[in-house]
């Protein structure tokens, strides 16, 4: 082939690729054209992170707890002159010993306030301990079929509040029940003293435990467990005392006359089928010093 002819060839095919891509520069060119534009929106970048708030949870309701204000001096009040009192009486079976129609105080009473009328209301519920008080001063309560009235909705007089020391916290040890009795008694206290600030409160420590007989007859236990259940119930007893004298608070003190010059428990006043409640001279005498009490306290005017 003729050198010329090469030449030419080559020529060719060079102006050819020159113009395939002129051409294909131009088709891109028109197809990029015929693409709409998309403007993408622009968003700011966040300087800090938003904190997300919850969906609140319904509360579930709280009762609210009432607050009396504390009584660190009692200031009794005067009963006024009326031709008839009522007397509400809150312990355990020492208190339900007196009665439910109180017939050797009333025979009493009507020695000493000859004319007047006495509504009087057992609220001695046996084997209950000073914790169950609140119940029964806040809500009606059912005892062997009869069911008395909360005892704050009711009007009196006077309310005797007995030590219930019969009736321990012995589930806890003595310090922890006794300050748990204290608890109880001065929450009881402020309560009564502000829901009812014109009735007389009155505290009585019932009759002296034996140490060498308590229980004898319905419990079988040994001398040493004898001992030491007659001791924790003489605690409890004495507590109450305490605190009645601490507070300012009357009180009438069955406990201290049961008990010979050496403290040991003068058993004529205990029953004798089982050493715990008072016997019928035991009644008898706690009648007594009630109704003195009244009387010679001037508690009731006639």
């Amino acid at each position: 082939m003729k050198r010329e002819n090469i030449f030419r060839i080559v020529i060719f095919i060079f102006i050819l690729g020159i113009a395939v891509f002129i051409f294909d520069k131009s088709r891109t060119k028109s197809v990029a054209q015929s693409i709409p534009q998309i403007t993408l929106p622009v968003f700011p970048i966040p300087t800090s992170i938003p904190t997300l708030t919850p969906t609140p949870t319904p509360a579930i309701p709280v009762l609210p707890i009432k607050i009396f204000p504390p009584v660190v001096h009692y200031a009794p009040p005067t009963i006024p002159t009326k031709p008839s009192y009522t007397i509400i009486f809150v312990g355990d079976s020492m208190t339900e010993s007196l009665g439910q129609n109180f017939t050797a105080l009333r025979v009493d009473l009507k020695k000493d306030y000859p004319g007047k009328e006495f509504g009087l209301f057992n609220y001695g519920f046996g084997s209950t301990n000073i914790l169950s008080v609140e119940d029964r001063l806040n809500h009606d309560t059912n005892y062997q079929g009869t069911t008395y009235p909360a005892i704050l909705g009711r009007y009196f007089d006077v309310i005797v509040i007995e030590s219930f020391g019969n009736n321990p916290l012995s589930q806890f040890a003595l310090d922890v029940g006794l300050a748990k009795q204290t608890t109880a008694l001065e929450y009881m206290i402020a309560e009564l003293a502000f829901t009812h600030p014109n009735s007389l409160i009155v505290f009585i420590a019932t009759v002296a435990p034996s140490q060498s007989l308590y229980g004898k007859g319905a419990v079988d236990l040994s001398t040493l467990v004898r001992i030491q259940w007659a001791n924790e119930r003489r605690a409890y007893i004495e507590n109450h005392i305490n605190f009645a004298k601490n507070h300012n608070i009357p009180l009438i003190n069955v406990y201290a006359k049961t008990m010979d010059k050496n403290g040991l428990a003068i058993t004529k006043y205990l029953d004798p089928n089982n050493y715990i409640h008072p016997s019928a001279a035991g009644v008898s005498f706690i009648s007594q010093m009630i109704a003195d009490f009244l009387y010679q306290n001037h508690i009731l005017n006639n």
